[in-house]
């Protein structure tokens, strides 16, 4: 019998399939063992039920087992999103990884190719020169160099190829999308997560509880935006380190940074972006700044390097304004390159 038909028959019912199916399931489809017609049918399958934090930990538990791993110190931390937001910002999570290293963080910056926009974090990092295959090695020295490393998803996930061809027939969102943010290579155990739907702020939290995370902040803006806003306000699922999920809201005004409108934070081609993130380095003012700023301070704040996301803000700010944001992109481009 397949290996998928357990799972894709508590499905067919309107059942979440038990721990044992969906990881069987999981498993075949990492392993290329699984019809496409059934990847098809349970990828979908799951989506019209919703998928909850077990299978989420299953599916990542499963990813995380094949991947290419990286070592990484203790405290790293991520910056990944889900993407698929469909605004077509800059590139905030990626400048943002480069600003709090700069501040003294250590970021495991996990990313792929665009879900929805024009550049995603891979694009645009290669406009910057950074070599998206770096080997393990080379990215564990720009960890050390640098205190950021690119781990390209496409470079550390092979065994998602086998689910490539049904996911790109399929033309939808699946669990894939979500899975992604919680497999990062380099076993970050700090993360600010941005999602594409306010209701995944809890289930990714809780997801990343079950993984074991020490803590995170699952972050959606009220307009839509997978990462946390300046134009308005984020909601916020936070995993505090003693286990905890506590949802609030933030505001630009909470970082001391003013509001902005989202056409301000609209870019472009790969190039067009990666020049936005030489001129943000080189200190630019302006709406990009202030939201690059907003989350690198939350990452500071993951990192124990920020009380609060004021006192992120003003770390990130001099992290920009004194060149350490820049050595750390120079450094990151070199060590991937070596």
């Amino acid at each position: 019998m397949s290996r998928m038909r357990p799972a894709i028959q508590a499905l067919a019912l309107g059942q979440e399939p038990d721990e044992t199916a969906l990881a069987d399931a999981f498993d075949a489809l990492m392993e290329g063992q699984a019809d496409p017609v059934e990847v098809g049918g349970f990828l979908l399958a799951l989506t019209a039920l919703g998928e909850s934090p077990q299978a989420l930990m299953v599916g990542a538990k499963a990813m995380r087992a094949r991947m290419t791993p990286v070592n990484a110190p203790a405290a790293a931390i991520d910056t990944c999103g889900t993407g698929g937001d469909a605004r077509g910002t800059w590139n905030i999570s990626t400048a943002a990884a480069l600003v709090a290293a700069g501040a003294g963080a250590v970021v495991a910056k996990h990313g792929n190719k665009a879900a929805s926009s024009k550049s995603g974090s891979a694009e645009v990092l290669e406009s910057l020169g950074v070599n998206l295959f770096a080997r393990p090695d080379q990215v564990e020295a720009a960890l050390g160099q640098a205190r950021v490393g690119f781990l390209f998803a496409q470079a550390h996930h092979g065994a998602v190829r086998h689910v490539g061809p049904a996911r790109k027939t399929l033309g939808v969102r699946t669990i894939f999308n979500l899975l992604g943010p919680l497999s990062n290579p380099a076993g970050a155990k700090r993360q600010l997560l941005g999602v594409f739907d306010r209701k995944w702020l809890v289930p990714m939290a809780e997801a990343l509880r079950g993984l074991g995370a020490d803590a995170a902040m699952i972050v959606y803006g009220e307009d839509g935006l997978d990462e946390i806003t300046t134009t308005g306000v984020s909601f916020v699922a936070e995993l505090t380190p003693d286990g905890e999920i506590r949802e609030y809201e933030i505001t630009p005004e909470d970082a001391g940074l003013r509001r902005a409108a989202l056409d301000d934070l609209k870019g472009g081609e790969p190039e067009e972006n990666a020049q936005a993130i030489r001129d943000l380095l080189k200190g630019a003012q302006g709406p990009y700044r202030d939201i690059v700023l907003i989350n690198a301070a939350a990452a500071l704040k993951l990192a124990g390097l920020a009380e609060d996301l004021k006192t992120g803000a003003e770390l990130a700010g001099a992290a920009i304004d004194d060149g350490r944001a820049q050595a750390a992109l120079d450094a990151l481009v070199t060590a991937s390159n070596a």
